[in-house]
């Protein structure tokens, strides 16, 4: 199942791909745009991936050291079908951090501490996204000046992308469809026998979600909910910095 998966999943990068380096090659400015998302993207997966390895390992399950996962080198954790994806329709993925749930401890239920671990990923990439929006609106307001020039407006323009990525990354992962980190947050909150059906229904779930993400669907589904959260933390950091919008 995986590889028919995967070999569908080149495909459609490969289309998204050559349409996008047609528009590429008809306005050079998407292609300096690509350029400038490029280090949200590797921080959006690095962190995020980091962040399950790390909530694995505090939980007791070594799995993610062992298999050189619990540190920050992009290297351990991008995928490079799930960082094409994100670059071209902003939607991806990394390497899934492996773990042993009979490792963990008894502190918890074994789903509730799966669950954790499932959380760690989107909640570190909105985490990134309201740091990144505190050093934008630092640039903006202690180096007016320096904004306006080339780098400063590329240091921006790069900052707002890797803002960008960050909640889209993070709000997509939350979404409760297999193989996405929702999906087992979600199995935690379910009654016994709805998390057996969602568990023995989980290829037919698979199948929506690819449905959805091929068609495109997903996007209109949680582009209200990124907005929401865009405007949130762009609000919350702007009231910080006693800027009322």
């Amino acid at each position: 199942m995986f590889n028919i998966d995967r070999r569908v999943i080149i495909i459609i990068v490969a289309i998204l791909a050559g349409i996008t380096i047609i528009g590429y090659l008809q306005d050079p400015t998407e292609l300096l745009s690509l350029v400038l998302t490029l280090p949200g993207v590797i921080i959006a997966i690095t962190f995020h991936e980091f962040a399950h390895a790390f909530a694995a390992d505090k939980l007791g399950d070594d799995t993610p050291r062992n298999q050189g996962r619990l540190n920050l080198n992009p290297l351990s954790h991008i995928d490079p079908i799930g960082f094409l994806m994100l670059i071209f329709v902003h939607f991806g993925w990394g390497k899934p951090v492996q773990i042993n749930p009979r490792n963990f401890n008894r502190k918890r239920s074994m789903t509730a501490q799966e669950a954790i671990v499932a959380l760690a990923g989107p909640l570190m990439n909105i985490f990134i996204a309201f740091v990144l929006t505190i050093i934008l609106f630092a640039v903006i307001t202690f180096a007016t000046s320096f904004i306006f020039t080339t780098i400063g407006s590329i240091i921006i323009i790069t900052l707002q992308m890797a803002i960008a990525v960050n909640i889209g990354l993070g709000v997509f992962n939350l979404v409760p469809l297999p193989p996405l980190d929702g999906s087992k947050i979600l199995i935690q909150f379910l009654p016994y026998n709805a998390r057996n059906w969602f568990i023995s229904n989980f290829q037919i779930f698979y199948l929506i979600f690819l449905v959805l993400w091929i068609t495109n669907l997903v996007s209109y589904i949680i582009a209200p909910v990124i907005s929401l959260v865009s405007t949130g933390i762009y609000s919350l950091v702007a009231a910080i910095f006693g800027i009322f919008m």
